[in-house]
């Protein structure tokens, strides 16, 4: 009869150990696991940017085209590339407000990102496609003023010179940097991937 109660304390014994090494190995997967909805954001908000970043850089073709039209006296054409360039602004700017809702979404879910360099690096992101969200508030500003100040120039108002150059090489700027915060965003989340693999 003893024996068989130790029999029993064996196979009990075991069957913790396996019960709890069940558990053990769950809790530790689950540390790498990422939420769902944390990954649609970030795809969403990669998408979102990517497609930021591609229509202010057709812009930059075209703010070269104005900077020419305004050399030769030209600002029918000038003004008339500028709209269009401001009308293409007015979907950069409803992609940024998608951006913000993506970027908000992954911020309540870093919470449940169990590694503290793999947090680090999504608030990294994050931080970066907000930098980008508010560049792009000064590009739109940027874009707004150049075409004012076409409309002056086309109306026979009197300019500073070289102002429509400075504004071009000011709205390039905020292109460049609008890129490199995407690119920065984009790094951080490879260094995030590589964190969640190990």
């Amino acid at each position: 009869m003893k024996y068989l109660s130790h029999r029993k304390k064996i196979i009990l014994s075991l069957f913790v150990i396996i019960i709890a090494g069940y558990f053990l190995i769950q809790i530790l997967q689950n540390g790498n696991k990422i939420p769902k909805a944390f990954t649609e954001a970030r795809n969403n908000g990669s998408a979102i940017a990517q497609s930021i970043v591609n229509i202010s850089n057709s812009s930059n073709k075209d703010l070269d085209k104005v900077n020419e039209y305004d050399k030769i006296g030209d600002y029918t054409n000038a003004l008339a590339l500028t709209t269009d360039i401001i009308k293409r602004n007015s979907e950069v700017s409803n992609e940024a407000i998608q951006l913000s809702s993506q970027l908000e979404i992954m911020t309540k879910n870093i919470q449940f990102i169990k590694k503290d360099n793999a947090r680090q690096e999504v608030i990294q992101s994050i931080t970066s496609r907000l930098a980008l969200v508010s560049q792009l508030i000064n590009y739109s500003d940027d874009l707004n003023t150049l075409l004012d100040v076409l409309r002056q120039k086309f109306t026979g108002q009197t300019i500073q010179h070289g102002e429509v150059q400075g504004l071009v090489n000011k709205i390039n700027t905020d292109i460049n940097a609008v890129n490199n915060f995407n690119s920065q965003a984009t790094q951080a989340m490879v260094q995030f991937d590589e964190i969640m693999k190990n």
